[in-house]
């Protein structure tokens, strides 16, 4: 089966570069066009009201989400994956992964998984969530172990 859309969950980590290698062959091979998603989890602002001022009293999102796309683009660019098919989203990666597969329609995701041992380690919680709410095949390319 040649696939047409795929989409890597790429978080910058080792298991993260491997998925987009991966992801990358396999749109090569498929000539399929590849999108490109990095998730930032949403960090609460610090409610100091009962003890000692944090150093982090502004929130940190909007810089973390600027400082994702631009890292983002940098990789993206080096493959050649156009700007309409990066995404930087701020929520759970569980969520936003299968929910930007499923709006963009793709027919593969690709995703990192860390290589820890044991049956209930067989997937990150993340790759796991992916696996089974994913309305399309699942990739879970294993990282190198920890």
């Amino acid at each position: 089966m040649a696939y047409k859309k795929m989409l890597v969950a790429y978080d910058f980590s080792d298991s993260g570069e491997k998925a987009l290698q991966k992801a990358n062959e396999l749109a090569g091979h498929d000539k399929a066009k590849l999108h490109i998603l990095h998730v930032v989890e949403y960090l609460p602002p610090v409610d100091t009201s009962f003890g000692a001022v944090s150093p982090f009293e502004v929130d940190l999102t909007d810089q973390l989400v600027e400082s994702a796309k631009s890292r983002l683009a940098s990789v993206a660019e080096k493959l050649g994956i156009p700007k309409e098919q990066r995404w930087v989203e701020l929520g759970s990666p569980k969520l936003e992964i299968v929910r930007v597969a499923e709006e963009v329609g793709v027919d593969l995701i690709v995703v990192g998984t860390h290589g820890r041992h044991g049956f209930g380690l067989l997937l990150g919680s993340t790759a796991s969530s992916v696996v089974n709410h994913a309305l399309c095949d699942v990739l879970s390319v294993r990282g190198k172990d920890e």
